[in-house]
């Protein structure tokens, strides 16, 4: 009789997670194993949605984003522990795959005692401890970068300034990555709040040297010095009640005001969640998915399937259950785009 392993994709979704899923399930494929797809996450626990996936029902969803199984960042275990216990044990399953961030694991860490779980880290704004890099993040400052160098053109046809605002609501990994590929003229991310007089007099300098145009790439949760981030929103209920938002416009208007430079903003949102998965997420996703595999195949659970030193290896899951990892203030990124002339 087959063991039959359960999946779930949580949290936001992220380009890669079906790659996770194909790689998973074909990898396990022949094997004394049924790959059992809990649609919509810790939802698909609660209300016993499940699908049974196939080598067939998979093949070439590795190039898709978003998740064929569904994902939500509404549910959680917090004061349903025992609910979920019985529900996941109704669903009969030897062990269990969790696809997800930081949201997916703390809940997981509320009900991990006696469960088999295997952690495959995720998340666009590759924030998450354990890692190095988390898939989705490269295709996220694909997005980035693309869309600085399509502006970059309409700016300096009009002698315009444009703010990009990324995702990236304490960590500015996106803006960073994005950032530098496109070569950005400056880069604002939340662990380093700005000096709006030194940005102001970077921007005169640029102006008053005949620079057409200025692309300034700014993650959604920065301030400046001695300021608070924009919050455009709360969602009550969510792990992450206040939605930031509203910034690049602010910071537009600004620039327009104090220097005469006409301004424009555009927020990528969830562009950067909806683009098809680089190649480089292809290749992450599919050797964790192996990896994963290949734990289930000997046992090896409640670990979880990270990138380390340039390979997937194995860690503690618990090394996913840490705060958040974000950028360090002399990281070599900073540096670099620093040497560049890049104002950050």
């Amino acid at each position: 009789m087959k063991k039959r392993i359960g999946i779930l994709t949580g949290g936001g979704d992220a380009p890669g997670l079906n790659g996770i899923i194909e790689s998973v399930v074909r990898s396990l494929a022949g094997a004394d194993f049924e790959v059992i797809g809990i649609e919509d996450g810790f939802e698909g626990v609660f209300e016993s949605r499940t699908v049974s996936l196939t080598a067939a029902s998979v093949a070439g969803v590795h190039q898709r984003a978003g998740t064929m199984l569904g994902s939500s960042n509404k549910s959680s275990t917090q004061g349903r522990v025992e609910e979920f216990q019985k529900k996941f044990a109704q669903l009969k399953l030897e062990g269990l795959i969790a696809v997800g961030g930081d949201g997916t694991f703390q809940s997981l860490s509320r009900v991990i005692q006696g469960l088999k779980i295997i952690g495959v880290p995720k998340t666009i704004d590759n924030d998450l401890a354990g890692t190095d890099v988390t898939f989705g993040f490269d295709t996220a400052c694909a997005v980035v970068a693309e869309s600085i160098d399509a502006l970059r053109s309409t700016a300096e046809a009009h002698k315009r300034v444009f703010v990009v605002e990324t995702m990236g609501r304490t960590a500015g990994w996106i803006a960073l990555g994005g950032g530098l590929a496109s070569y950005a003229d400056a880069i604002l991310i939340p662990e380093r709040p700005f000096s709006r007089a030194d940005l102001l007099a970077f921007l005169k300098k640029k102006q008053a040297s005949g620079q057409r145009g200025f692309m300034l790439v700014a993650s959604e949760g920065v301030a400046a010095e001695n300021e608070m981030a924009s919050i455009a929103f709360k969602v009550e209920g969510s792990h992450q009640k206040e939605r930031y938002g509203g910034f690049s416009e602010t910071l537009a208007r600004w620039i327009e005001d104090e220097t005469g430079w006409e301004s424009r903003h555009m927020v990528l949102g969830h562009l950067q969640r909806a683009r098809h998965p680089t190649t480089t997420d292809r290749f992450l996703t599919l050797n964790m998915g192996v990896e994963a595999a290949k734990m289930v195949r000997e046992g090896d659970w409640n670990k979880a399937v990270v990138y380390r030193d340039g390979r997937v290896t194995r860690a503690p899951l618990q090394d996913l259950m840490k705060p958040a990892r974000l950028v360090e203030p002399d990281h070599r990124w900073v540096k670099h785009a620093q040497e560049l002339g890049i104002f950050i």
